[in-house]
């Protein structure tokens, strides 16, 4: 059965919020889920995969997201805004929610790879 949860993900360089003096550059990211499946989905927990423009990985784990557990009720979407900071001028996010089924199960929805990139750094 394919995943019912769908999550895209659009981020931008926050340019007023970084200190490119510093190494350090601030992007901004707005996440949408979607539930596609015929039952409601909690969110319960993240995990953040946050990879520099230097291989160097860094991980962030914890309980829903803003500050919520949202319920998705089926066809509903649920989106929410964070940052991220980085030492480089590009990097990539990934990871999963931890979604708990009416039934008490659990499973992951993957968050797919996207790509921060101060603007002109990528061709």
């Amino acid at each position: 059965m394919p995943n019912p949860i769908i999550v895209k993900v659009q981020s931008q360089y926050l340019e007023s919020q970084s200190q490119p003096e510093k190494d350090k550059y601030a992007f901004g990211y707005h996440v949408t889920i979607s539930n596609q499946g015929d039952t409601p989905a909690t969110l319960i927990s993240r995990h953040w995969i946050i990879t520099d423009g230097n291989g160097n990985k860094s991980e962030v784990k914890g309980l829903g997201v803003v500050g919520e557990q949202p319920k998705i009720l089926p066809g509903q979407s649920y989106s929410y805004s964070s940052f991220s900071v980085l030492d480089t001028r590009v990097g990539t996010m990934e990871g999963s929610y931890q979604i708990q089924a009416p039934d008490e199960s659990y499973f992951d929805a993957p968050i797919p790879p996207f790509l921060l990139a101060v603007p002109g750094t990528i061709n």
